[in-house]
């Protein structure tokens, strides 16, 4: 081989040395990254779960519906139970009074 090959040989075995050291300084590099994406998903994912737990709290208490839910939960239901209640005891008083 002559002197000008030889230079050749010598600059495409360097330009394909330095290639491979940056592809392997790349490639760990992405991994890195990757892993990173990893936990910033994870961290996006549980605070989406939170969000809609709020909202759907919220949405009940600021809509008619859920304010008519809380509202009916908190004052007619016992209400209702006791009127109920008085009603199977004069039931129960006339079935009394009929067997005596």
């Amino acid at each position: 081989m002559n002197t000008a090959e030889w230079i050749l040989v010598i600059i495409l075995s360097l330009t394909l040395l330095v290639f491979l050291i940056v592809g392997i300084v790349l490639l760990a590099k992405l991994i890195g990254l990757s892993k990173e994406v990893k936990k910033v998903v994870i961290e996006g994912q549980d605070i989406a779960k939170n969000t809609n737990g709020i909202v759907s709290n919220v949405k009940g208490m600021t809509s008619i519906g859920g304010t008519m839910e809380m509202f009916v939960d908190k004052y007619v239901t016992p209400k209702l139970k006791e009127k109920i209640k008085e009603v199977k005891e004069k039931k129960e008083g006339t079935k009394n009074d009929e067997g005596k």
